[in-house]
C-alpha cells in the first residue's frame, strides 16, 4: 500500500484493516489473506475471543490461525469476551467473577503466541454495553482493575499495550480510566469512529479525537493514539461515501488506521447486536458478502490509497444553475458515450451513477478528463428516493439507463433487482413529475420483455438458427409482439417500460421507451453476466476461455453504440410526438451475427481461435432475437451506419489499446456466458 501524504508535514497513518474470523473459516481466511495482499495492506487486527478459546477446538484454532497471519501482516490481536461460565452473569460482555483471570488468560496467549506480535489490544468498546457490561461495573473500577492486571503483566512479558476502543470516542471516559489508575500501564489508547454509520451527528470526529490527545497530554501521558477500528457501512447502497470516508481519514491526527473490514457480514450469522437486529451492521466490508469488490476495494487494490484520495473529490460540489441534461448510470457503457456526445455538444452533464459496476470508475475517469466542468458527477443510487429527487432538480432532459443489467444476477437476487429496476424507475419519474418544468425520459428496456419467443418456428441455416416464417427473416421482431415478460429482470425492466408509457399517458411526463437488443462498442467493459460482445473479446484476447450455453447458434442483431446515441438524440429532438410510444432498437437484420461466428470473427483478428466449451442452456435464453426497427426509422429517418463486423474490429482495437491486459499467471478464469439483456 502506498501512504499518500496527509496535508501539512505529517505522512498519513498507515490504513490496516479489521477482521473478526469465525472458529473453523479456514477458507475465509486464506482468501482474506490473498485479497489484503493485494490490496498491500500491512497491519491487521483481528480478535482472540476468550470464550472461544475455552470451547472444544478453541486453541487448536488459534494453534492455526495466528501463525498463518503472522506470516503476512503485523499483527493487533484484541483480546476479549469472557466465557459465560465465568462471568457474573452469563455473558460474555459480563465482568467475570474473578478479574485477575484475565490476566491469566493474556499470560497463556502470550506464552504460546507471542512471537507473533508486538502489541496486544486489551478487550474492545469498553462503553459499548453489549461488549462491557458497564452496568455491572457503574464506576468502571472492575473493568480498571482487569485490564490493569493484563496491562501489567503484559509489559512485564514485553509486550506493548493498547487500550481497546473507546466507542464513541469519550475523553470523559478516557479520564474515568485516569483517576482509577489504568493508564500508566497503557501504551496506546484505541478509538473507534463510525461517521455517517453508527456515530450520532455532532463534533466532527477530528475534534473528539484531538480532545482525546489533550486528555492524555493533561495526564502527562506520551502515548499514541490509533484508530482502531472505523469503517462505513454501505447498507443505502451509497459505495461512493465509503471512499470519500476512507480518505478523509488519512487526514485524522492518529497514528495508525484498521479498517472494518474486508467483507460484508453474512446475513445467517448475528453481529453482536443480534441476528439481522440492525442492518447497517452488515454491510461494512470493502467486498459483498458474495465477494463482489466494492468501490473503495477496487481503487484501493489498483491506485493504492493516492487513488483513492483522487477518486474522493469526483463527487461535484455544485450544482449547474442552467438548462443541465441527467443521464442516470452516466458512467456506464453507454451513458459515458452518451454523456460524452452530449457534452461534446456544448451541453451542461449531470451523471447519477453509484459506481458499483466494476469498471464503470474508469469510464467517469475519462469523462472528466475529456470534458472537465461540463460533467457533473451525482454519486447516488437509484433507490434513494431523496438523491434522485436532487440529482432531477433542474434537469431539463433525462435520459434514463441506470439499471441492474443482468439476467443472471435478477435470477439469483429478484428482490435487489426489482428495487433498482421497477422501483427505482418509479423514484425517477416521481421526481420529474413534480419538477416546475417537467423534464422528458428517454428510457432504456430490453428485448427480455418479449420473453422466449419459443413460438417462431426456427430452422438451422449456416450453423445459425433463423426463423422459418420470411417475414420474420426479412424484418425481426416487431413492437407489436405480445409482452411475456420473462426472468426477473424481464420482469422489472417490463414493469419500468410500462410505468414509463403510463407515466406519459396519465402523469404528464414526456416519455420514449427503446427495448434494446444488444448493444456494443468502446468503454463497455462486458463481464459474464453482460456485454457479450467485448466479454467475448476480452476473453480471447486475454487467453481465457469461452463457455457457450447452448449450443453456439443463437442470433442477435448487434447495433454499435454510436448509432445508438443518434436514436437516442432524434428520440429527445422529437419528444413532443413520440411521447408515450415504444421502439425496437437494435442493429436490425443488417446486422445479425451468432455466438459461433462471433468466435470466427474474433479468431481472424486475435490470430488465434478461442478456447471455447459447451454449457446447458439457461433459462429464457432466446434462440432468436432481432430487431424490427422500421418504426422508428419511418418516424425519424434513422438507420444503422455501422456494419456488424466493421463495429466489432472497432471495439477490438479499443479494447486492445486502451483496456485489455495480458492474462495474470495462475489467475483464475470464470466461464463467460451470452446474456443480452440490456445496453447499460
Amino acid at each position: 500500500m502506498s501512504d499518500a501524504p496527509r496535508s501539512g508535514t505529517r505522512p498519513a497513518p498507515p490504513l490496516g484493516v479489521l477482521e473478526w474470523f469465525w472458529m473453523g473459516d479456514h477458507d475465509v481466511v486464506e482468501a482474506t489473506i490473498d485479497d489484503l495482499r493485494r490490496l498491500g495492506v500491512r497491519h491487521l487486527r483481528f480478535g482472540v475471543s476468550w470464550a472461544d478459546y475455552l470451547r472444544d477446538g478453541g486453541p487448536e484454532w488459534y494453534d492455526w490461525l495466528i501463525p498463518r497471519l503472522a506470516a503476512h501482516f503485523e499483527l493487533l490481536p484484541c483480546f476479549l469476551y469472557t466465557p459465560p461460565s465465568m462471568g457474573e452473569v452469563p455473558s460474555t460482555a459480563a465482568p467475570p467473577r474473578d478479574l485477575k483471570a484475565y490476566a491469566d488468560f493474556l499470560d497463556v496467549c502470550i506464552t504460546r503466541y507471542g512471537e507473533h506480535f508486538e502489541y496486544v489490544e486489551l478487550w474492545n468498546e469498553p462503553n459499548n454495553v453489549l461488549e462491557w457490561d458497564f452496568g455491572l461495573d457503574k464506576a468502571w473500577t472492575k473493568f480498571c482493575e482487569m485490564v490493569g492486571k493484563a496491562a501489567y503483566w503484559a509489559r512485564h512479558r514485553g509486550k506493548k499495550t493498547v487500550l481497546g476502543g473507546i466507542s464513541p470516542i469519550d475523553p470523559h471516559l478516557l479520564q474515568t480510566l485516569f483517576d482509577n489508575g489504568l493508564m500508566p500501564h497503557i501504551d496506546v489508547v484505541g478509538v473507534h469512529a463510525f461517521p455517517g454509520s453508527y456515530d450520532t451527528p455532532g463534533q466532527a470526529w477530528v475534534e473528539r479525537i484531538q480532545r482525546v490527545i489533550e486528555v492524555l497530554r493533561e495526564n502527562g501521558h506520551p502515548g499514541e493514539v490509533w484508530l482502531t477500528e472505523t469503517g462505513y457501512s454501505t447498507w443505502r447502497h451509497d459505495e461512493f461515501e465509503q471512499v470519500r470516508l476512507a480518505a478523509e481519514t488519512l487526514d485524522l491526527p492518529v497514528e495508525r488506521i484498521y479498517w472494518l473490514s474486508l467483507h460484508d457480514l453474512r446475513s445467517e450469522r448475528p453481529s453482536i447486536a443480534g441476528l439481522r437486529n440492525d442492518p447497517r451492521d452488515y454491510h461494512f466490508g470493502l467486498k459483498s458478502a458474495g465477494g463482489r469488490p466494492k468501490l473503495l476495494y477496487r481503487l484501493w487494490a489498483e491506485h493504492g490509497m493516492d487513488g483513492v484520495r483522487r477518486a474522493a473529490t469526483w463527487a461535484s460540489r455544485s450544482r449547474s444553475n442552467g438548462p443541465v441534461t441527467l443521464v442516470t448510470g452516466g458512467a456506464g457503457f453507454v451513458g459515458s458515450n452518451l454523456a460524452s456526445r452530449l457534452a461534446r455538444e456544448g451541453r451542461r452533464v449531470r451523471v447519477l451513477d453509484n459506481l458499483s459496476r466494476p469498471g464503470v470508475e474508469k469510464n467517469l475517469q475519462w469523462l472528466r478528463s475529456m470534458h472537465g466542468d461540463a460533467i457533473e458527477f451525482v454519486p447516488a443510487d437509484l433507490r434513494d428516493r431523496e438523491a434522485v429527487a436532487e440529482a432531477v432538480a433542474g434537469a431539463t432532459q433525462i435520459f434514463h439507463l441506470a439499471a441492474q443489467v443482468a439476467v443472471t444476477s435478477s435470477l439469483e437476487d429478484p428482490i435487489t433487482d426489482f428495487e433498482i429496476n421497477l422501483g427505482g424507475s418509479v423514484n425517477l419519474l416521481e421526481a420529474a413529475r413534480r419538477q416546475p418544468k417537467v423534464p422528458g425520459i428517454v428510457f432504456a428496456s430490453t428485448n427480455k420483455v418479449y420473453g422466449g419467443l419459443d413460438d417462431i418456428a426456427l430452422e438451422v441455416v449456416d450453423r445459425r438458427y433463423q426463423p422459418v416464417d420470411p417475414g420474420h427473416l426479412a424484418h425481426g421482431v416487431g413492437e407489436d409482439r405480445p409482452l411475456d415478460f420473462h426472468s426477473p429482470y424481464g420482469c422489472s425492466k417490463g414493469g419500468a417500460d410500462q410505468y414509463i408509457v403510463d407515466y406519459a399517458r396519465c402523469m404528464g411526463v414526456p416519455s420514449v421507451v427503446f427495448r434494446m437488443s444488444c448493444i456494443y462498442g468502446p468503454r463497455q467493459f462486458g463481464t459474464e453476466d453482460q456485454g457479450w460482445v467485448a466479454h467475448f473479446l476480452i476473453r480471447a484476447m486475454r487467453g481465457e476461455p469461452i463457455t457457450l450455453y447452448g449450443d453456439g447458434m443463437q442470433v442477435r442483431d448487434i447495433l454499435h453504440v454510436n448509432d445508438l446515441l443518434d436514436a437516442y438524440l432524434l428520440a429527445e429532438k422529437n419528444l413532443a410526438r413520440f411521447s408515450g410510444q415504444v421502439f425496437n432498437m437494435g442493429g436490425g437484420p443488417a446486422n445479425t451475427i451468432s455466438l459461433l461466428q462471433l468466435l470466427d470473427w474474433i479468431a481472424e483478428l486475435n490470430g488465434r481461435r478461442p478456447e471455447v466449451t459447451f454449457g446447458d442452456w439457461r433459462p429464457g435464453d432466446q434462440r432468436y432475437y432481432v430487431s424490427d426497427t422500421r418504426r422508428f426509422a419511418a418516424a425519424a429517418g434513422w438507420r444503422p451506419r455501422i456494419a456488424a463486423r466493421e463495429g466489432v474490429g472497432d471495439l477490438f482495437r479499443w479494447l486492445r489499446d486502451s483496456y485489455v491486459v495480458p492474462r495474470t499467471a495462475g489467475r483464475e478464469s470464470e466461464p463467460s456466458t451470452m446474456a443480452c439483456a440490456s445496453s447499460v
